[in-house]
């Protein structure tokens, strides 16, 4: 029997605060789309975070059955914390989870899955700093490569993350060294009016009760102090963006990217760490913010990928 291509694809992009989808047919056309809760890699590697797992991809299945929408035949799935080097259980859950055939699921890395959509092979590399910090680029053989990512512990310089740690970090150094001069500062207002108020007690809550993605909003806070006038505050925001400029510099030199997209809300927070980026690269290299919407795009690829017996 011979087969063609066509029918009803989903996509996903999964981060761990919201996880968005949509359903894209044969044609390209976009047919439904929305959000649940967000889900990482790392879920799949832990009994607990497996039956994580399990509800979402349940509010999932509710979701799209609500959309009154033919149901999809295949899946592209970007995953934030996704690592294909630790085996295929991901692919596994997720095929399990939404009723489809393991051969009918696709699943990257979500950034990794960003450039793949941004790009022809070869021709370019994503930038991302959002929470965390990464880069991705494929070559011209289909290869993935990824620099930067090494969490918020050891890593992900740039981010807002890295952010929030840095200015949190000297203010309180600050209020060792002279006390009451910190909650003075237009940085420490910010930063402080973020996190609950002042006191020792009150930032080390913050640390305990916050996730990575909710302290990494305290970049927010750094850039308000920015706009405002504080030195310490523009400072760290050009540090984040010559950080970041070192992945799209390694992205270039290691797999001759000469387009770079910019994905991810850091480079939102200020003027500066997009400049400072900018000013740090080759001439020849192409900078530009990311505008993809990676959800439909998924969705449009899974649809393509779908072979229907004729």
């Amino acid at each position: 029997m011979r087969a063609k291509h066509g029918g009803v694809g989903l996509g996903l992009d999964a981060g761990g605060t919201q996880t968005r989808w949509a359903l894209a047919d044969a044609a390209g056309r976009t047919l439904a789309r929305g959000s649940v809760t967000g889900f990482s890699g790392q879920q799949a590697l832990t009994a607990a975070g497996r039956r994580q797992l399990d509800a979402v991809f349940r509010d999932l299945r509710e979701a799209l059955v609500a959309t009154h929408a033919s149901s999809p035949l295949a899946l592209c799935a970007g995953v934030s914390g996704y690592d294909r080097s630790a085996g295929d259980t991901m692919p596994r859950l997720l095929a399990a989870g939404l009723g489809l055939p393991p051969q009918a699921v696709q699943c990257f890395n979500d950034v990794e899955l960003a450039c793949r959509l941004e790009f022809a092979t070869g021709t370019g590399g994503m930038v991302y700093a959002g929470t965390g910090s990464i880069a991705w680029a494929v070559d011209a053989d289909g290869a993935a490569h990824h620099v930067g990512g090494r969490g918020g512990l050891i890593g992900d310089e740039g981010s807002g993350y890295w952010i929030a740690k840095r200015a949190l970090a000297e203010l309180w150094r600050r209020e060792d060294d002279a006390p009451g001069s910190a909650v003075l500062s237009v940085l420490g207002a910010q930063v402080f009016a973020a996190v609950g108020g002042p006191q020792w007690d009150q930032t080390r809550r913050a640390l305990a009760a916050k996730d990575r993605g909710e302290l990494g909003q305290l970049a927010l806070a750094v850039a308000h102090a920015a706009e405002a006038g504080d030195a310490f505050a523009l400072s760290l925001l050009n540090q984040a963006g010559d950080e970041l400029a070192r992945l799209a510099l390694l992205l270039i030199r290691r797999h001759g990217a000469r387009r770079i997209a910019l994905a991810g809300r850091v480079f939102d927070l200020h003027g500066a760490v997009l400049s400072r980026l900018a000013a740090a690269l080759p001439a020849e290299a192409s900078v530009f913010r990311s505008a993809l919407d990676v959800a439909p795009a998924a969705a449009r690829a899974a649809a393509a990928s779908v072979r229907l017996p004729v």
